[in-house]
């Protein structure tokens, strides 16, 4: 929907949304996030947005809207890219060291766990240089490329 887009605009957060349009703040995190959304919340939300309602309801999906710039979805793109891999460094470093805990009151002859860690923070190296667009191996070189092999066949 294009009511994240709108709040924005406007320099709102969701709980000041919220307030004003006598919504949750967990119904509009899920209608930005393309929800679906009843009469009830479209109408209210039209009304503080000062929109018509078909205007609110026309889209379900940040990336199928037709009224944000190609830009503006490159954007939304790489912000969810970076997003990911943080959440897979926050993953890594909470299990890496639960790993070496469990060693202790688990002990083995061998340091089982340093392979893990070791696999697991490589693949983390990996994600984070593709996000960060330092190193990657399909970028998008390797994608038009690709693309335009596949037309020629076609």
């Amino acid at each position: 929907m294009i009511v994240r887009k709108l709040r924005l605009e406007r320099g709102w957060s969701q709980e000041t949304l919220a307030q004003v349009s006598g919504i949750s703040v967990r119904t509009i995190q899920r209608l930005e996030r393309g929800g679906n959304a009843s009469l009830e919340s479209l109408s209210a939300l039209a009304a503080v947005f000062e929109v018509d309602i078909t205007t609110l309801s026309t889209e379900t999906s940040m990336y199928k809207q037709t009224d944000i710039s190609e830009q503006e979805r490159d954007a939304l793109e790489y912000v969810r890219d970076i997003k990911g891999f943080y959440s897979h460094l926050i993953m890594y470093l909470i299990f890496a060291p639960a790993m070496v805990v469990a060693s202790f009151f688990y002990p083995a002859e061998n340091h089982w766990y340093i392979w893990p860690i070791v696999g697991w923070g490589m693949g983390v190296a990996a994600h984070g240089l593709s996000v960060f667009e330092v190193f990657s191996l399909f970028g998008a070189d390797w994608e038009r490329r690709q693309v335009e092999k596949r037309l020629r066949r076609i």
